[in-house]
């Protein structure tokens, strides 16, 4: 095949481009798969949480990363924050349709980086 012919297969499967430098494709591809979006995405994928509940389950994460990543999501679309009017205050985290779809496709690499550490970073 011809890097012509390639490159039209590209623009047919990535419409909007991803490949390009200043493709604004590439920053939502940047929230999605950061370590810290990936194991939010996954972790709301199996139920809501709380902000302390992920905080947990992420082990590791700073508050203020916690903080950043869940409202980059929130922003892109991916996350719904539902603030209850009570005392205390209680904020639930939950996937939007997209979110759910993101995390689906998330899931399966997840877990294949699981099984698969030990053999391709074995320093890891």
């Amino acid at each position: 095949m011809s890097t012509t012919g390639a490159q039209e297969d590209l623009a047919i499967l990535y419409p909007g481009g991803v490949f390009p430098a200043a493709c604004a494709s590439r920053t939502l591809l940047d929230h999605v798969v950061s370590k810290w979006g990936v194991l939010v995405l996954v972790s709301l994928a199996e139920r809501p949480h709380r902000w302390s509940e992920l905080r947990r389950r992420a082990e590791g994460i700073s508050e203020k990363m916690l903080a950043q990543t869940l409202k980059t999501l929130e922003a892109d679309g991916l996350v719904h924050r539902d603030q209850q009017p009570v005392m205390p205050p209680r904020v639930d985290y939950s996937l939007t349709a997209a979110g759910q779809e993101v995390a689906a496709l998330l899931t399966p690499l997840l877990a294949w980086v699981a099984v698969r550490t030990g053999d391709v970073a074995p320093n890891a």
